[in-house]
């Protein structure tokens, strides 16, 4: 990327919520990332902040369901100390006992956000709903209550010595750096920093079973309904099988002219947000549809969403118009992301991950153009078929705020009984 004037680094760990079995680990890779910035064997937490600023970096961490990753930016004459420091974060954390306990106070505020945002409650519900809670994949990334308050020093050390090893781990760099100081300068400096750390096994995950059904909570003292409705997608794959439901969620519900936003905020005025996206990771796939709205509208909404997903399952043919605006969309956002560094190098970490190799862009963009309308309209069809013969899995649904009995009511005789 030769046009940056700062160079980003980043290390990603094939490791997260995803891989934190059995239960009573829940939450322990977040608590890591959190930690890992406390101390290391020869830098305290005041010392990591004055390195990286003295520098004018920005340094920042953050855990998702299948890796954890630590980032740094800043000026590329730095790029070598950003090396050492990221490497001392992920090799040499300390855990003070002392700096454990405040930060499970800090995570306790970060529950209480959770707590009280009915966005925040409606996706973990919605996970449970798809998954249970028997799977990583239905538990909450930040984990639970009792496992932050019981958390000691010395299980944060064996995760760190169990996950974190050599094949799970992917250093990416993104900056102005021609060819040959990457392979001469950056990549020996890589290969000495993190060296010594042991080969290890892949942390692999055991793909979840799709469950469906509904969940709700009853927020006191929300004002709005929060609804999200999903049904299972294919997991990431070489052959790309999931990129049909990909541009069936941009058909449906992919800017301001899509179908969903069209029919249920500018015309009927019914939400004053909703979206539709499919999450692809390599253990599942969803095909998520979500939306904020007064409870006394709640019902109107569910209504109008089935009917959209009906009529698009029904239709004798998808309209050409909004198939080819989906497609060109999602072109721009994939050829955007090869602009932007974090996205890049995270893409990078995942295709290592998953694939073992880089792929290439263009490749994926020539999938998207061969993929059919009859492929995206049986996309709708087996999520209006539901759990049917044809194999269709059940719908998976939540609501979290305001939910008046009623909504629950009718969402459970469109989107769950109908199923049965």
């Amino acid at each position: 990327m030769p046009w940056r004037a700062t160079v980003s680094l980043s290390v990603f760990i094939r490791t997260g919520s995803l891989h934190e079995t059995p239960a009573r680990l829940n939450g322990i890779s977040h608590v890591v990332e959190h930690m890992a910035f406390k101390g290391t064997a020869t830098r305290d937490c005041q010392r990591i902040n004055l390195d990286a600023e003295r520098l004018g970096a920005e340094v920042n961490a953050h855990t998702d369901k299948d890796h954890t990753a630590f980032h740094i930016e800043g000026l590329p004459q730095d790029l070598p100390a950003f090396v050492e420091m990221l490497a001392d974060l992920v090799l040499n954390p300390s855990f003070p006992a002392e700096e454990l306990e405040r930060e499970r106070g800090v995570i306790e505020q970060e529950f209480s956000e959770y707590d009280e945002d009915p966005v925040s409650q409606a996706f973990q519900l919605f996970d449970r709903a798809c998954f249970g809670t028997l799977h990583p994949a239905g538990r909450p990334i930040i984990g639970t209550r009792a496992n932050i308050k019981r958390f000691a020093r010395e299980e944060l050390l064996d995760y760190v010595q169990r996950q974190y090893t050599a094949c799970n781990v992917v250093v990416a760099v993104a900056g102005p750096l021609g060819a040959a100081e990457f392979d001469t300068g950056f990549v020996p400096r890589v290969a000495a920093a993190f060296g010594a750390m042991p080969p290890g096994t892949p942390n692999l995950i055991e793909p979840p079973a799709w469950l469906g059904g509904m969940k709700t909570r009853r927020m006191a003292g929300s004002g709005q309904c929060q609804l999200v409705l999903g049904y299972a997608a294919p997991a990431l794959a070489a052959d790309d099988a999931h990129l049909p439901h990909v541009l069936a969620a941009a058909l449906l519900g992919e800017g301001m002219s899509s179908p969903l936003l069209d029919e249920i905020r500018e015309r009927r005025g019914l939400a004053y947000h909703a979206g539709c996206a499919a999450d692809i990771l390599p253990h599942s796939g969803q095909f998520v549809i979500d939306a904020a709205t007064a409870p006394e509208q709640a019902v109107e909404l569910l209504e109008a969403v089935h009917a959209l997903l009906r009529q698009l399952a029904e239709a004798p043919a998808l309209d050409a118009t909004a198939l080819e605006r989906a497609r060109r969309q999602l072109t721009m956002r994939a050829l955007r992301a090869l602009e932007q560094p974090a996205r890049r190098m995270e893409n990078a970490a995942l295709d290592l991950f998953s694939f073992g190799h880089l792929r290439e862009p263009q490749a994926w963009l020539d999938r998207l153009q061969a993929v059919s309308a009859a492929e995206v309209r049986a996309v709708f069809a087996r999520m209006h078929q539901g759990g049917g013969a044809d194999g269709g899995q059940p719908a998976a649904l939540a609501l979290a705020g305001s939910v008046p009995a009623k909504v629950r009511e009718r969402a459970a005789a469109l989107f769950v009984d109908a199923a049965a």
